[in-house]
């Protein structure tokens, strides 16, 4: 049984049809209906992830029917509960994340999870796939726990921040790496132990001289760049997780080898409801027992979604997250 929303239209983006980001409209649109095991969130933010410019291209793996609202992760103000939702009142602050059609004034969502104060609605809105993906890649996946060193190949940005904070908040040893000064400070203000240039072409065998043990886990954004030089820095049964990659690459598995490494996939997709919640959860205690945030590069309007994508995706530094600001 769903249950209609007094309010007739909202505005959204809305992708009609697969293309470049000129195919972002800002449009009044329906407003979503309510089932009775979801709350309807009034948005004041939405966070813009890499996985959407995937979708809106038409080049991910499971895509929307035409047309749909971008978007995945957000934070407001709890308008609405379904009459099968005991967690969460009206007027409560939530995040959101993994989700559908984040970019409107109006979202129904499934999972809404408390927004503890001193956290802002931007805020929020970034935590949804950078730290549901990176807990998961870090804790679900790698196991990763006190006495092992990890390396983030990629730590400025969404995922790459939030596994080095969600690494320092259980005492794991995080090394990072990033493309600018800038980024290295960014980076270092994480409590990473140390921080790799990765535009030196010396930085590599710096690692190598300084961690001649390896690394236990290496947290890959860019493998298509790096995976072949992450095998070489595995420590002895040492596993490359592979988060981001944007293109077909080559790789010595005699490396594997010598080590008895492993490469696996990182995908949020494929975790069950029981886990995204447990996920969402300890997030949440992250964020109450630590003064870690989500870093903001830039903010948008909602008409300006389709420069978020360009962004997003000609970002060659990247550092922290895009977010897109809701008026109502």
């Amino acid at each position: 049984m769903s249950k209609s929303i007094c309010k007739s239209s909202m505005r959204a983006a809305v992708v009609r049809r697969f293309g470049a980001p000129d195919v972002i409209e800002a449009v009044e649109s329906d407003m979503p209906r309510l089932e009775k095991n979801q709350v309807l969130v009034r948005n004041y933010a939405a966070g813009v992830n890499p996985v959407d410019t995937y979708i809106r291209a038409g080049q991910y793996g499971k895509l929307p029917n035409l047309p749909y609202v971008p978007g995945k992760d957000g934070a407001g103000f709890v308008e609405l509960v379904g009459e099968s939702v005991k967690n969460v009142k009206v007027g409560d602050r939530v995040w959101y994340g993994s989700e559908a059609d984040s970019t409107a004034e109006y979202v129904a969502v499934n999972r809404p999870f408390e927004l503890p104060e001193g956290v802002s609605f931007e805020e929020g809105a970034s935590l949804g796939v950078p730290y549901l993906t990176a807990y998961r890649a870090l804790f679900h996946l790698a196991g990763a726990k006190t006495g092992d060193v990890i390396l983030v190949h990629g730590a400025s940005g969404g995922v790459g921040s939030a596994l080095m904070q969600l690494a320092a908040w259980r005492n794991i040893e995080a090394v990072g790496t990033a493309g600018s000064a800038d980024g290295i400070r960014f980076v270092k203000s994480l409590g990473a132990r140390n921080v790799y240039n990765h535009s030196d072409k010396q930085y590599v065998s710096k690692m190598k001289n300084d961690y001649p043990g390896g690394f236990n886990h290496i947290f890959e954004m860019a493998a298509h760049t790096n995976l072949n030089t992450d095998l070489g820095l595995l420590a002895p049964r040492g596993r490359v997780a592979v988060i981001g990659n944007r293109a077909e690459t080559t790789i010595n598995a005699r490396q594997l080898m010598v080590t008895e490494g492993a490469v696996y996939g990182v995908a949020l997709g494929m975790s069950s409801e029981a886990e995204l919640l447990d996920f969402g959860i300890n997030i949440v205690s992250f964020l109450k027992e630590t003064e870690f945030r989500p870093l903001i590069n830039k903010l948008y309007r909602l008409e300006q979604l389709g420069l978020a994508h360009e962004e997003i995706m000609n970002n060659k530094g990247a550092k922290g997250n895009l977010v897109v600001q809701i008026e109502h």
